[in-house]
């Protein structure tokens, strides 16, 4: 992330002050196998957002967990409302007085050696107001790559969106951005957040253009905070975290490692956008 001038984040501030437009910061680690390293790194970064001007704040998938293989998420998984994870967010969340989309979380479920990959959404009173748990569950065999979602996570069944002061926000998690279906379910929704942990193979690939498609075609805005270097398992993850406008123009972005992307958002805009090209009000099927 580039380092802003005193001037520009004062102006960051400030443009909270106008109605209709707020500002939104996601952010991308590399995080690694230890939740307390990984929470520290988080709240850093945090704290730079909020400095920004930064009122809604997305992590990226498993912010507080890459492990060295994929049970570790498990031995950690937490029960839904305790546990360091979601005391993070929560005080966080509270303590800066924003809203927080807290990437993923391994919170229990009915199976001891699976969790549920789940995003959480904490109010600017560090209350939990939404969960999401995640519904398509990776599945890649390339070469050397392995990767099999199914083995330790239960898939989730329930489409989810929260009514916030930033707009109606839509929520998913990293695989689910491939099945558009998805978020047609959802309705018309102003924000969609997309926190993952693409593979570099797969992110260099497809990333941008899926995250651009899925903004285009339900004429909102999409933040879209990732993973984004090597982590400890030998894992490499695609990093370009972005946010795009409904126009599908990319406003912010980070290729690779820790630091924050952030942008305004303006539902004067939007509602213009989805007034002179009203394609969600055309469909047919």
């Amino acid at each position: 992330m580039a380092i802003k001038s005193r001037e520009k984040v004062a102006k960051s501030k400030n443009k909270n002050s106008i109605p209709g437009i707020h500002r939104i910061a996601a952010i991308q680690m590399a995080s690694g196998p230890y939740v307390a390293a990984n929470l520290s790194e988080a709240e850093r970064l945090i704290e730079i957002a909020v400095n920004m001007g930064a009122r809604l704040i997305a992590l990226p998938e498993y912010f507080a967990i890459m492990g060295l293989k994929d049970t570790d998420k498990v031995a950690v998984r937490e029960k839904e409302g305790s546990g360091p994870i979601q005391r993070f967010l929560s005080k966080t969340a509270k303590k800066h007085q924003v809203w927080i989309i807290g990437g993923s979380v391994p919170l229990e479920c009915g199976n001891p050696d699976k969790v549920r990959n789940t995003c959480l959404v904490f109010d600017d009173r560090g209350k939990q107001v939404a969960r999401y748990d995640k519904i398509h569950l990776f599945g890649f065999e390339k070469g050397d790559e392995h990767y099999q979602e199914k083995k330790t996570i239960e898939p989730g069944n329930k489409v989810v969106t929260v009514d916030t002061p930033f707009g109606k926000l839509g929520l998913s998690i990293c695989y689910d951005l491939r099945f558009p279906e998805l978020y047609r379910a959802m309705g018309e929704v102003d924000i969609i957040a997309v926190p993952s942990a693409f593979t570099e193979t797969t992110g260099k690939a497809h990333w941008e253009t899926l995250v651009r498609a899925r903004a285009i075609e339900n004429l909102c805005y999409v933040i879209a905070p990732g993973q984004g270097g090597y982590h400890a398992s030998g894992r490499e993850t695609h990093g370009n975290s972005m946010i795009v406008d409904p126009w599908g123009v990319v406003q912010d972005r980070l290729p690779r490692g820790s630091g924050i992307v952030i942008s305004s958002i303006n539902t004067a805009y939007l509602k213009s956008l989805r007034k002179s090209l009203p394609a969600l009000k055309h469909r047919k099927l």
